[in-house]
């Protein structure tokens, strides 16, 4: 289990993290989000042990994680931090990379752990490719597989499949995440991509200006999302006055995703249409509606300055009333 009891950080003078606190029970899979600058990276980095805590403490297991003052050589050695900076040597190929940290005493069983570790990051075309003539994508791929060649009990992920092309995104998460949980491997994965958070965390963390908001089961979170901020770090959302859809006189407001609102043809509530954006499976339609913009999906293009139908569905409304 890893515990983060009160702990601050600051660059120079500027405040960074703020009292943190949280568990992350062993075998977990985190996603911490929260906006860019609001301490993901500076959190995962005092984890690990590459910057010292100014006050509070940290656990994993039973042991006291300790940051550079106190190692020679900082990081702890049950852990591994994929950063952003990859940290590969360029002149070697990519197997070499990979196995540098691997037991030479055995070496059918070093290459056999490689060759599985390629496959998972689908690069065995280019096991003898030096890794300087490798692109942004594939250098990061080479780094995850390095990252995990020790089965390390925790693994901080920070912005993971940031360079990597949409095509193969999908099927390297899915690779990733079926390995992490075949052995084990607890994980937190900083990032901005809904897709990592909704399909493979079992739990979010949202940071905002150095503090926690919450730590939730991530389908509840998008579920319910306490708040505009939250809701936002998912995608497009909307906030809706709650007298405009029912009889209520109150000053509520809901938060409704794009894809909650609907295209009713006997619906009193008009929204007209600004813009069409294609998404593949349906269109994202930008409309004006009292004022202000309102997100809403279709499955069709609604053309320019078209006049539509609107509702939200009753249970939407009941389940995100808020004060």
């Amino acid at each position: 289990m890893l515990t983060v009891q009160n702990v601050s950080f600051a660059y120079n003078t500027q405040p960074v993290l703020k009292n943190i606190s949280f568990t992350i029970e062993k075998g977990q899979h985190i996603a911490l989000i929260g906006a860019s600058g609001c301490g993901k990276s500076t959190l995962l980095k005092i984890i690990y042990g590459l910057l010292q805590a100014e006050e509070g403490v940290l656990f994993w297991e039973d042991k006291k994680i300790l940051g550079p003052l106190y190692h020679l050589v900082p990081g702890e050695e049950n852990m591994k931090f994929l950063s952003q900076g990859f940290e590969l040597q360029p002149y070697r190929s990519v197997a070499e990379n990979i196995g540098q940290y691997l037991s030479n005493f055995e070496p059918e069983l070093k290459q056999g752990r490689v060759q599985e570790l390629l496959e998972i990051v689908e690069m065995i075309d280019f096991s003898d490719t030096k890794v300087e003539n490798l692109s942004g994508g594939q250098k990061q791929r080479v780094a995850l597989a390095k990252v995990l060649a020790k089965r390390p009990e925790l693994l901080l992920l920070d912005e993971p499949f940031g360079n990597i092309d949409n095509f193969r995104r999908s099927s390297l998460r899915r690779n990733l995440f079926r390995y992490l949980r075949r052995n084990k491997i607890t994980s937190i994965t900083a990032t901005h991509d809904k897709t990592d958070i909704l399909s493979f965390a079992d739990e979010t963390i949202v940071i905002c200006q150095g503090k926690i908001l919450t730590k939730k089961n991530t389908i509840e979170l998008y579920q319910n999302p306490p708040d505009y901020y939250v809701a936002s770090l998912f995608g497009e959302v909307n906030e809706i006055q709650l007298s405009l859809f029912t009889e209520s006189n109150a000053t509520d407001t809901i938060l409704v995703y794009p894809d909650e609102v609907k295209v009713d043809p006997n619906s009193n509530i008009k929204a007209r249409v600004k813009n069409t954006y294609f998404k593949g499976s349906h269109y994202l339609i930008e409309a004006v509606f009292e004022n202000s913009v309102i997100f809403f999906d279709h499955q069709t293009e609604l053309k320019v300055p078209e006049t539509v139908g609107i509702s939200i569905p009753e249970e939407i409304i009941l389940k995100r009333v808020r004060n």
